[in-house]
């Protein structure tokens, strides 16, 4: 037998939500809801207090229903299993490598009040919990060390606090009002940096949870902070949610990309960040694309330029090569946009006051990358490939996007009609896509095998396929 938390159930119906509703306000999918219902899985520990508040009971009485499990129907996986304990992800150093361990309410709780975690499995030779001696470790209270492993503190970023800092993030956990400032807001802001900088090598499925918990963290803090300080930590907020979208996108949950861009947005018109509002419409326009929206595309990348004038010159750059890109899929010339394509490179060269950080990773080299997918996109694959084989050099990006290039690159050699080369790229691009989870790459790699459908046959693109479908 299955098995299921009817006292769950009940409290969403009694709040007045069916699944659907209730899913959107907390930001998942509704299958997520019937998971948690079902006792298949629990909830985050970040996501909790947004849920007992949406239920209208108190931490407490969410715990007592989380806990309420009884035998019921059989899970659709058709197999019988215990559902996990209540508990969190632990951040430990494993082999000198900090990574994130789950850890049942039990063991969570142990590790809180004593910082006892399997010295074989946890902690480095010199006995350090997630960058911390035992005795700074033992150092902070009970309370501080239960607030920092509630809201997920990263083990990245520990060792980069003195214990002082340590403690008053800690405090900020737990009483947000006296004590968010701009200390923690500079550690969250670090955090939301070093989870950027790993993005491209690491894959949005290691990425996804640290951004999780920050934005988790705005979110549940935002309405408890002093007034002067929920401004900055809305655009905080707004960035997170802009990259959290970016990761949804990126393993091609559009649903969940929309809501974070969503989210982005709102906090950032809050915040009167006006370049987040015209970036967030940048990234929508790019999503766009990915859906073969060219309309859409192109009426985004004009309306985020509307407020160009607080845009850093390169995101100005980015949208205008944007526009030309789906001029190009509704029917425009290579040659008609290149005009458009020598104003973004201007402006991609002219000095900017470097205030803003916002598309700091846009480059000439990126540029380079969107006129070779134009030239595709306008039906002259050939000089798309001569600009790949000139640019596309590996050391240049993150592994995630040069995996990404390459299955750009293999579209184009299909068109060009060089099928064996074309899936000897998809191979390799295909081989980066599984490294970094890009189902994005994967994607453009099915399209890819459509282009190279009337060489179907031919032994390199029969490998090509197998490792696709794999």
């Amino acid at each position: 037998m299955g098995r299921r938390r009817p006292g769950l159930k009940r409290a969403r119906q009694r709040a007045g939500f069916n699944q659907e509703a209730f899913a959107f306000e907390l930001g998942v999918d509704p299958s997520t809801v019937g998971r948690w219902e079902r006792a298949a899985t629990e909830p985050e520990l970040w996501r909790r207090p947004k849920l007992a508040k949406l239920l209208g009971i108190t931490p407490t009485e969410l715990d007592d229903l989380l806990h309420d499990v009884v035998e019921g129907s059989i899970p659709e996986s058709g197999k019988s299993a215990p559902a996990p304990r209540a508990g969190g992800l632990v951040p430990v150093i494993v082999r000198g490598e900090s990574v994130w361990l789950p850890v049942d309410a039990e063991s969570l709780a142990a590790v809180a009040d004593r910082a006892s975690l399997p010295a074989d499995a946890t902690t480095q030779s010199g006995g350090e919990v997630s960058g911390f001696a035992p005795s700074e470790w033992d150092a902070m209270s009970p309370l501080n060390r239960r607030s920092l492993l509630k809201y997920g503190v990263a083990a990245t970023a520990l060792p980069a606090l003195g214990l002082d800092e340590l403690r008053h993030v800690a405090q900020a956990m737990a009483d947000a009002r006296r004590y968010f400032d701009g200390t923690t807001l500079d550690y969250f802001r670090r955090q939301l940096a070093a989870c950027k900088a790993d993005d491209g090598a690491l894959g949005p499925s290691k990425t996804l949870p640290m951004v999780l918990g920050i934005v988790g963290a705005v979110e549940e803090h935002a309405r408890d902070v002093k007034p002067q300080v929920r401004r900055e930590l809305l655009r905080l907020g707004a960035d997170g949610a802009e990259f959290a979208g970016w990761l949804f996108r990126d393993i091609r949950d559009f649903g969940r990309t929309l809501f974070w861009y969503d989210r982005a947005v709102e906090w950032a018109q809050e915040a009167d960040d006006v370049a987040m509002q015209g970036y967030v419409l940048l990234k929508k326009s790019q999503l766009a694309f990915d859906e073969r929206e060219p309309l859409r595309m192109l009426t985004l990348a004009q309306a985020a330029r509307r407020g160009q004038r607080s845009l850093p010159k390169r995101v100005q750059a980015e949208s205008v090569q944007q526009e030309a890109r789906a001029e190009v899929m509704l029917g425009a010339t290579a040659d008609a946009v290149a005009p458009k394509l020598d104003e973004a490179r201007a402006l991609l060269d002219a000095p900017d006051d470097g205030a803003s950080q916002l598309g700091a990773h846009y480059n000439s080299t990126l540029l380079t990358m969107q006129t070779a997918i134009c030239y595709t996109e306008a039906g002259a694959p050939r000089r798309a490939v001569e600009i790949y084989d000139d640019s596309l050099v590996e050391d240049r990006f993150s592994p995630r996007d040069y995996g990404f290039f390459l299955s750009l690159r293999a579209g184009s050699l299909a068109l060009a009609g060089e099928p064996d080369e074309a899936a000897r790229t998809g191979i390799a691009s295909a081989a980066r896509a599984d490294s970094t989870n890009s189902r994005r790459t994967k994607q453009e790699l099915v399209r890819v095998l459509d282009y190279l459908a009337p060489w179907s046959r031919r032994p390199e693109v029969v490998r090509l396929r197998e490792v696709v479908t794999a």
